[in-house]
């Protein structure tokens, strides 16, 4: 119904049917025509049309004549869509999608750090030294751990001033939300101000090396973490 899509009723519409395809609510039947979709949620065919084409811009419904609209196999849905990316990570926590992230983030990150290290203005310095020191701030319960967390990865990928580093931002952002609150779960504490500081001199000191080795230890310690949790969900369905 209506007032479950929110006042945008386009996008809600788009959240709605885009988490229910995503988490398998049509596996096994066919997705729904326009006309059910307005009976269902009493909203206009135009809202409709326009949350389909949405969803069909992410990659995870297509059309045919007279087959109507389906929903496409999984790896033909576009993982660089923070939506497509936040529902597949709120369907069930995925080690193994967070690995895959994580293996995203060691061969591009550390290579923004490194290009930071070139070419970061003043003020985007100051960003990543604003980031640090917000998660300082919420190590001492002033800030969000996992908002200041992000703002730091963020400035550093700005600061690279490479418009496709810049662009990816968003999904950064997204599945950051998931791997930050998995990881600090998994290792009892919040992420090392000291690795994080370590990234932030390096860059300030335009030293590229260390820039984009002490990016690169962040995120090793991440995937070894991953792969802990993996050795004992092994042990754990072996003493079965």
């Amino acid at each position: 119904m209506q007032h479950e899509l929110g006042r945008n009723l386009t996008y809600g519409l788009q959240e709605v049917l885009g988490r229910a395809i995503v988490v398998g609510d049509y596996a096994d039947r066919p997705f729904p025509n326009e006309a059910d979709i307005v009976k269902a949620h009493g909203v206009s065919r135009s809202v409709t049309r326009e949350a389909v084409k949405m969803l069909a811009a992410k990659g995870l419904l297509g059309a045919r004549p007279k087959q109507g609209t389906f929903v496409r196999p999984q790896d033909a849905w576009n993982l660089f869509d923070p939506d497509v990316l936040r529902w597949l990570l709120e369907r069930k926590l995925s080690i193994e999608l967070l690995r895959q992230f994580n293996e995203l983030r060691i061969a591009m990150e550390p290579e923004g750090a490194a290009l930071a290290a070139q070419r970061a203005t003043p003020e985007q310095q100051a960003a990543i030294s604003a980031g640090l020191e917000r998660m300082r701030a919420a190590e001492r319960g002033e800030d969000d751990t996992l908002d200041a967390d992000i703002a730091f990865h963020v400035a550093v990928l700005r600061a690279s001033n490479n418009p496709f580093f810049t662009r990816l931002r968003d999904i950064v952002e997204t599945a950051l939300r998931t791997s930050i609150r998995f990881t600090n779960r998994i290792s009892g504490r919040s992420a090392s101000i000291a690795e994080h500081t370590a990234v932030r001199d390096a860059i300030l000191a335009g030293d590229v090396e260390a820039a984009r080795a002490a990016m690169r230890v962040l995120i090793v310690n991440v995937l070894t973490l991953i792969d802990q949790v993996e050795a004992k969900e092994s042990e754990t369905a072996a003493a079965r």
